[in-house]
Parts: structure tokens; sequence; C-alpha cells
């Protein structure tokens, strides 16, 4: 079945949240819950319906806290670090499926959130992998090695939320991509255009205007 609420002209679900959650720079809980009421709540609450899905499927899915953690860490540049401030990344999802309940509410009170069934692509899935294992050297040594936000096991994370949902885990590497400024190629940008294109991702999903694009870099 389709995902409801999908095309709304700009990022979705947990990665969209990721993204606008570091501009202002929010340096609390109090105020990171803040900011998920008011992205909850835009597109007159459409948005909470993908944000919703996003954190029921990792909730439902194998990945530890500290997964999560590092998924959100990495799209973040750490700018709001659940590290530092000592949230547990599983319990943070739960927080925030319960501000898009409550929004979602507001339009349909009976409504009951559920975790929708998986759509299996095996040959998506494997070709998001391929992407995540091409960038993974340029994107371990921008996380792990960086000079004041270092972030250890970024692509290990990636390649699991992949095999949770396709869908979920390549807008995933493409936050992280982002959030590390790390460099791409051209032909990368194109790839990453065609996997989205194929996902059904429209293409202000995929570029938001983050990309680091060199001309002459060749992979």
């Amino acid at each position: 079945m389709a995902q409801p609420h999908r095309h709304l002209g700009v990022d979705i679900g947990l990665s969209g949240l990721i993204k606008w959650i570091r501009y202002p720079l929010v340096n609390s809980e109090a105020a990171g819950l803040e900011v998920v009421g008011s992205v909850a709540d835009r597109f007159e609450g459409a948005f909470a319906h993908q944000l919703l899905r996003d954190c029921l499927v990792l909730l439902d899915s194998p990945l530890s806290s500290r997964d999560v953690e590092i998924l959100w860490l990495a799209g973040t540049f750490r700018e709001f670090d659940l590290e530092r401030l000592g949230i547990d990344g599983r319990v943070w999802l739960r927080r925030i499926a319960d501000i898009c309940t409550g929004r979602i509410r507001r339009e349909d009170p009976s409504f009951m959130p559920a975790v929708a069934g998986p759509v299996v692509d095996e040959a998506m899935k494997e070709a998001v992998r391929a992407e995540i294992r091409s960038v993974g050297p340029v994107l371990e040594q921008a996380t792990a090695h960086h000079s004041y936000n270092a972030l250890d096991g970024v692509v290990p994370a990636l390649e699991q939320a992949v095999d949770v949902d396709t869908d979920l885990g390549f807008r995933l590497l493409l936050r992280a991509v982002k959030g590390y400024f790390v460099p791409i190629s051209e032909a990368r940008y194109e790839r990453y255009l065609a996997l989205g294109d194929e996902l059904g991702l429209g293409e202000d999903v995929v570029d938001d205007g983050d990309f680091n694009i060199w001309s002459d870099l060749v992979d």
C-alpha cells in the first residue's frame, strides 16, 4: 500500500526532522521536543504520518539504542547531541512517535498507530547497500576522524537501517553524507537521484541543497 503524505515538496519523515532540528541550534531535550511538535504540525499535520512511520519502523526493528543514536548523530552532525544530553535513542524515537500520534489524533481521534508491513525489494536493497559500501571509506574518514565531531560506527548502522527499510535507510544515508558535508562526485549525485526516483521519492527529497558536489571527483 502506498505511504500517505509522501510527496510534500521537502524531505520527509525522520530524515526531514533531522535536517530541520539543526537550525537554529537546539541544545536541550525540551527545545528538541518543541521542534518535533512544530515539524509534526507542518502541512496541516501531514508530516506527522511519515515521521511516525519512520519511528515505528525503527522501534520495531532489531536496531539498538546506540544504532539509533549513531544514525541521528550522523545526520545532525552532532548538533542535537543525544549522547551529550543523555537521551536514549529508542526513548527519543518513542517520544517523537507519541507527539506525532497526538497530532494525527487531532484530525482522527480514533487513530491507532501501527507499523506498516515491509515492502521487500531485494534489488533496491542491494543497490542502496552498494552505495553505502562505495561511499563507506570517505564517509568513515569524515565521521570517525572528524577533528571535533568524531562519530564511530556510521557505516555499519546505515547498513542495518537499509536491511530494516530500504527507503528510510537511503534517506538516512543521504542525511549522513550531507550532515558531515562529505564530498561526492557528480556521478554519485546522479546515482542518488536515480535511486530516489526508483524509490518513489521526489527530487526535492534527495537534493535539498545540502550536498557537497565536486566536479573533478571520480568514483
